[in-house]
């Protein structure tokens, strides 16, 4: 890492992120529990969808704030 932060784009991107992972986690949480009440499995794999889709959307969230750090540098 080199240099000084970029106050601006690091400000840009940590509310970006936040936005979109409010999204992408309330998706996760929700097609957990629909999924499972749909098809009646049960509480326990209710939270195990939930589990499971919100460790995919901390993948796409990674890909997303790495993708956003290339386009938005914080550091000059």
């Amino acid at each position: 890492m080199a240099g000084k932060t970029n106050t601006r784009n690091l400000v840009t991107v940590v509310s970006v992120m936040i936005l979109v992972a409010a999204e992408v986690f309330g998706v996760a949480l929700a097609a957990g529990w629909a999924i499972a009440g749909l098809f009646e499995l049960g509480a326990t794999i209710s939270y195990v969808l939930m589990g499971l889709f919100s460790l995919f959307g901390a993948y796409l969230m990674w890909g997303f704030w790495k993708t956003a750090v290339a386009i938005e540098p914080i550091s000059e």
